[in-house]
């Protein structure tokens, strides 16, 4: 069912109504894009197994944007790095209107595809909580 149930609800003029597509807009695609976050992450937050880095973006997009970075160094089966993509861009997909206008890499650290669909949920979900409390902080 597309769009999510709570876009479906009655609005009034001063319910704000949320888009939850995930747009090409909303992708770091190359090198330009990527670069800059690497070089320069001040808003990081991480686990045992995923590292997300992120900085407010400049380039006059308005909002947050999203790159994948799943090694098969680290990550040896096609299967667990596209489940992983997956859960990265659906987690922020449903949290990107919280989300100031930054732009976020995703990388996988080894052993990340041990975890289960339902951790790997769950540390997506904390992992954008601590982004989103520490780029409100870096703002201030």
């Amino acid at each position: 069912m597309y769009p999510p149930p709570s876009t479906q609800q009655a609005h009034s003029a001063n319910t704000p109504i949320f888009s939850f597509a995930f747009t090409k807009k909303q992708r770091l695609l190359n090198k330009h894009d990527f670069s800059p976050v690497f070089d320069d992450a001040p808003i990081r937050a991480s686990n045992q197994h995923l590292l997300i880095l992120s900085r407010f973006n400049h380039d006059n997009h308005s909002q947050a944007r999203l790159g994948l970075v799943i090694a098969k160094k680290h990550i040896r089966h096609a299967h667990e790095r596209n489940r992983i993509k997956r859960f990265a861009r659906e987690t922020f997909r449903l949290q990107q209107h919280k989300l100031p206008s930054i732009d976020a890499i995703v990388l996988a650290r080894k052993g990340a595809d041990t975890l289960t669909n339902h951790q790997l949920q769950q540390a997506f979900n904390g992992l954008w909580k601590r982004i989103i409390k520490r780029a409100a902080h870096v703002a201030s």
